[in-house]
Protein backbone atom coordinates (compact mmCIF):
# COMPACT_ATOMS: atom_id res chain seq x y z
CA UNK A 1 0.00 0.00 0.00
CA UNK A 2 1.17 3.62 -0.90
CA UNK A 3 2.47 5.86 2.18
CA UNK A 4 1.20 8.70 0.76
CA UNK A 5 -1.50 10.98 3.01
CA UNK A 6 -4.60 12.38 2.03
CA UNK A 7 -4.75 16.19 2.34
CA UNK A 8 -7.94 18.17 1.67
CA UNK A 9 -7.87 19.17 -1.81
CA UNK A 10 -7.84 22.97 -1.49
CA UNK A 11 -9.15 23.52 -5.18
CA UNK A 12 -12.54 22.19 -4.47
CA UNK A 13 -12.29 24.21 -1.35
CA UNK A 14 -14.95 22.07 0.52
CA UNK A 15 -16.94 23.61 3.58
CA UNK A 16 -17.17 22.21 6.83
CA UNK A 17 -15.65 19.14 8.58
CA UNK A 18 -15.34 16.79 5.63
CA UNK A 19 -13.74 13.49 6.16
CA UNK A 20 -10.51 13.68 4.32
CA UNK A 21 -10.86 10.90 1.93
CA UNK A 22 -13.93 12.76 0.67
CA UNK A 23 -12.05 16.29 0.49
CA UNK A 24 -9.40 14.82 -1.05
CA UNK A 25 -10.48 12.97 -3.40
CA UNK A 26 -9.87 14.32 -7.49
CA UNK A 27 -9.68 12.62 -10.56
CA UNK A 28 -6.41 12.95 -12.05
CA UNK A 29 -5.13 11.78 -15.60
CA UNK A 30 -1.72 11.70 -14.68
CA UNK A 31 -0.70 8.26 -13.59
CA UNK A 32 2.10 6.27 -12.21
CA UNK A 33 3.15 3.75 -15.67
CA UNK A 34 5.33 1.60 -13.21
CA UNK A 35 3.17 1.05 -10.51
CA UNK A 36 1.64 -1.91 -9.36
CA UNK A 37 -1.77 -2.64 -7.22
CA UNK A 38 -1.51 -4.73 -4.56
CA UNK A 39 -4.28 -7.93 -4.29
CA UNK A 40 -4.64 -6.98 -1.16
CA UNK A 41 -5.76 -3.09 -2.07
CA UNK A 42 -7.97 -4.12 -5.31
CA UNK A 43 -9.65 -6.89 -2.70
CA UNK A 44 -10.57 -4.31 -0.49
CA UNK A 45 -11.64 -2.04 -2.97
CA UNK A 46 -14.26 -4.63 -4.46
CA UNK A 47 -15.01 -5.69 -1.30
CA UNK A 48 -16.03 -1.88 -0.96
CA UNK A 49 -18.22 -2.34 -3.85
CA UNK A 50 -19.44 -5.63 -2.54
CA UNK A 51 -20.63 -3.86 0.50
CA UNK A 52 -22.48 -0.93 -1.23
CA UNK A 53 -26.32 -0.68 -0.19
CA UNK A 54 -28.48 -1.35 -3.18
CA UNK A 55 -32.38 -1.48 -4.01
CA UNK A 56 -33.57 -4.58 -2.51
CA UNK A 57 -30.41 -5.94 -1.80
CA UNK A 58 -30.55 -6.86 -5.51
CA UNK A 59 -26.71 -6.17 -5.87
CA UNK A 60 -27.15 -5.49 -9.50
CA UNK A 61 -23.82 -4.69 -10.47
CA UNK A 62 -20.77 -6.35 -11.85
CA UNK A 63 -16.97 -5.42 -12.68
CA UNK A 64 -14.56 -6.34 -14.99
CA UNK A 65 -10.92 -5.87 -13.70
CA UNK A 66 -7.91 -5.39 -15.87
CA UNK A 67 -4.60 -4.72 -14.93
CA UNK A 68 -2.28 -2.98 -17.13
CA UNK A 69 -0.23 -5.83 -19.80
CA UNK A 70 -2.80 -8.26 -19.58
CA UNK A 71 -5.67 -8.88 -22.46
CA UNK A 72 -8.50 -7.43 -20.19
CA UNK A 73 -6.91 -4.36 -19.83
CA UNK A 74 -6.00 -4.13 -23.50
CA UNK A 75 -9.64 -4.86 -24.24
CA UNK A 76 -10.81 -1.85 -21.90
CA UNK A 77 -8.23 0.37 -23.52
CA UNK A 78 -9.53 0.08 -26.85
CA UNK A 79 -12.90 0.47 -26.26
CA UNK A 80 -12.26 4.24 -24.64
CA UNK A 81 -12.20 7.37 -26.77
CA UNK A 82 -8.81 8.38 -28.38
CA UNK A 83 -8.07 11.25 -25.59
CA UNK A 84 -8.95 8.57 -22.92
CA UNK A 85 -7.02 6.20 -24.32
CA UNK A 86 -3.94 8.89 -23.95
CA UNK A 87 -3.46 8.99 -20.40
CA UNK A 88 -5.73 5.66 -19.46
CA UNK A 89 -2.77 3.73 -20.72
CA UNK A 90 -0.42 4.60 -17.45
CA UNK A 91 -3.15 3.42 -15.24
CA UNK A 92 -2.84 0.56 -13.18
CA UNK A 93 -5.98 -0.91 -13.12
CA UNK A 94 -8.91 -0.01 -15.76
CA UNK A 95 -12.53 -1.36 -14.25
CA UNK A 96 -15.80 -2.09 -16.14
CA UNK A 97 -18.85 -1.49 -14.06
CA UNK A 98 -21.77 -2.75 -15.25
CA UNK A 99 -25.95 -2.78 -14.54
CA UNK A 100 -28.31 -5.48 -14.30
CA UNK A 101 -31.81 -4.51 -16.70
CA UNK A 102 -34.09 -7.04 -14.80
CA UNK A 103 -34.04 -9.67 -11.84
CA UNK A 104 -34.19 -13.07 -12.32
CA UNK A 105 -38.04 -12.94 -12.87
CA UNK A 106 -37.57 -10.74 -15.71
CA UNK A 107 -39.35 -7.69 -13.52
CA UNK A 108 -36.70 -4.23 -14.62
CA UNK A 109 -34.33 -3.13 -12.18
CA UNK A 110 -35.10 0.97 -12.78
CA UNK A 111 -32.27 1.60 -9.98
CA UNK A 112 -29.78 -0.34 -10.80
CA UNK A 113 -27.52 1.87 -12.55
CA UNK A 114 -28.11 4.12 -9.31
CA UNK A 115 -26.98 1.38 -7.36
CA UNK A 116 -23.85 0.52 -9.74
CA UNK A 117 -22.75 4.63 -9.32
CA UNK A 118 -22.91 4.13 -5.37
CA UNK A 119 -20.78 1.03 -5.74
CA UNK A 120 -18.04 2.48 -7.81
CA UNK A 121 -18.17 5.49 -4.92
CA UNK A 122 -17.87 3.32 -2.33
CA UNK A 123 -15.11 1.73 -4.31
CA UNK A 124 -13.08 5.00 -4.77
CA UNK A 125 -13.16 6.26 -1.26
CA UNK A 126 -12.10 2.71 -0.49
CA UNK A 127 -8.92 3.24 -3.28
CA UNK A 128 -8.81 7.02 -1.49
CA UNK A 129 -8.32 5.16 1.97
CA UNK A 130 -5.57 3.07 0.46
CA UNK A 131 -3.61 5.90 -1.58
CA UNK A 132 -5.03 5.38 -4.84
CA UNK A 133 -6.57 7.37 -7.38
CA UNK A 134 -9.84 7.02 -9.40
CA UNK A 135 -11.02 8.75 -12.58
CA UNK A 136 -14.80 7.83 -13.56
CA UNK A 137 -15.33 7.79 -17.68
CA UNK A 138 -17.94 7.86 -19.52
CA UNK A 139 -16.08 8.48 -22.79
CA UNK A 140 -16.33 4.58 -23.83
CA UNK A 141 -17.51 2.77 -26.78
CA UNK A 142 -20.34 0.00 -25.29
CA UNK A 143 -20.22 -2.17 -28.27
CA UNK A 144 -15.91 -2.95 -28.17
CA UNK A 145 -16.42 -3.42 -24.67
CA UNK A 146 -19.33 -6.31 -25.91
CA UNK A 147 -17.10 -7.73 -28.27
CA UNK A 148 -14.60 -8.25 -25.40
CA UNK A 149 -16.96 -10.13 -23.45
CA UNK A 150 -16.28 -7.92 -20.67
CA UNK A 151 -20.15 -7.60 -20.23
CA UNK A 152 -22.20 -10.55 -18.78
CA UNK A 153 -25.27 -11.01 -20.47
CA UNK A 154 -28.05 -8.99 -19.22
CA UNK A 155 -26.11 -6.51 -18.09
CA UNK A 156 -25.14 -2.90 -19.68
CA UNK A 157 -21.71 -1.27 -19.26
CA UNK A 158 -22.31 2.24 -17.51
CA UNK A 159 -18.92 2.90 -16.47
CA UNK A 160 -15.25 2.13 -17.32
CA UNK A 161 -12.60 3.65 -13.93
CA UNK A 162 -8.75 4.21 -14.26
CA UNK A 163 -6.94 2.95 -10.77
CA UNK A 164 -3.53 3.60 -9.63
CA UNK A 165 -1.02 5.88 -7.93
CA UNK A 166 -0.31 9.49 -8.98
CA UNK A 167 2.05 9.90 -11.49
CA UNK A 168 3.96 13.33 -13.44
CA UNK A 169 1.49 15.42 -14.73
CA UNK A 170 4.30 16.72 -16.88
CA UNK A 171 4.16 13.86 -19.13
CA UNK A 172 0.79 14.47 -20.02
CA UNK A 173 -0.18 16.70 -23.04
CA UNK A 174 0.06 20.52 -22.16
CA UNK A 175 -3.72 21.22 -22.35
CA UNK A 176 -3.92 18.29 -19.70
CA UNK A 177 -1.28 19.46 -17.67
CA UNK A 178 -3.26 22.89 -16.95
CA UNK A 179 -6.42 20.86 -15.82
CA UNK A 180 -4.37 18.99 -13.37
CA UNK A 181 -3.08 22.29 -11.73
CA UNK A 182 -6.48 23.76 -12.33
CA UNK A 183 -8.96 24.85 -9.52
CA UNK A 184 -12.09 22.76 -9.40
CA UNK A 185 -15.62 24.69 -9.09
CA UNK A 186 -18.53 23.14 -7.43
CA UNK A 187 -22.26 24.60 -6.81
CA UNK A 188 -22.80 26.44 -4.11
CA UNK A 189 -25.07 24.28 -1.55
CA UNK A 190 -27.57 27.01 -0.94
CA UNK A 191 -28.27 26.40 -5.01
CA UNK A 192 -28.61 22.60 -4.94
CA UNK A 193 -31.18 21.93 -1.55
CA UNK A 194 -33.54 24.27 -0.46
CA UNK A 195 -32.18 26.65 1.64
CA UNK A 196 -34.48 25.99 4.63
CA UNK A 197 -32.64 22.84 5.00
CA UNK A 198 -28.96 23.92 4.73
CA UNK A 199 -27.72 24.77 7.97
CA UNK A 200 -25.67 27.83 8.07
CA UNK A 201 -22.02 26.94 8.40
CA UNK A 202 -19.64 29.37 10.93
CA UNK A 203 -16.37 27.20 10.94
Amino acid sequence: MLTRSVEPDVRCQPAGNLHPLIAGRWSPRAYDPTYVIEESSLRNMLEAARCTPSNRNSQPWRFRVGRRGDEVFDGLLAALTPGNRLWAASASMLICGSAARCDESGEPLRWASYDLGQAIAYLTVQAMSEGLYVRQMAGFDPAVIRLGRDVPTGFDPWIVVAVGALGDPERLPARWQAEEGAGRVRTELRLLVSEAAVPHHTG
